[in-house]
């Protein structure tokens, strides 16, 4: 059985645990007041050459297929569509990917100081089998 952590660990799991929690309300925040893309999308830019020109368009691509398609909607593709640049969908397309990229970050970061907690909070187990081992 580990002996229990030392009262400066204590003090850094309970900082870990903290900071952790303000991250994540800054999470729910995020989703609570923006519209937020998908997981793993992002906003494309693709040209399309007529014979009176070119033009550029945008699109939400994904991993896989989520955005409904076709006329009924029952197809799945990995694209939306979303005009050209400045349209209401492409600006809030842009906004909605920024968002998920804001939570990405908010979460990665999570995962180290989750990390860092497990680190603190076992260092003493650590310590303790350094020290019996010599």
């Amino acid at each position: 059985m580990p002996s229990p952590p030392e009262p400066d660990n204590l003090a850094r799991a309970d900082q870990l645990q903290a900071a952790i929690a303000v991250l994540q309300q800054e999470i729910k925040r995020i989703e609570a007041h923006s519209d937020v893309a998908p997981p793993g999308c992002r906003v494309m830019r693709y040209q399309v050459k007529t014979k009176k020109g070119r033009y550029w368009y945008y699109k939400l691509q994904a991993l896989e297929p989520i955005f409904r398609s076709g006329k009924s909607g029952e197809k799945l593709s990995k694209y939306k569509h979303l005009g050209k640049a400045g349209s209401p969908a492409h600006i809030d397309a842009v906004l909605q990917v920024a968002s998920r990229n804001q939570i990405n970050e908010l979460q990665r970061a999570i995962n180290s100081l989750s990390d860092s907690w497990l680190e603190v909070v076992f260092a003493q187990e650590k310590e303790e089998k350094k020290a019996s081992s010599k």
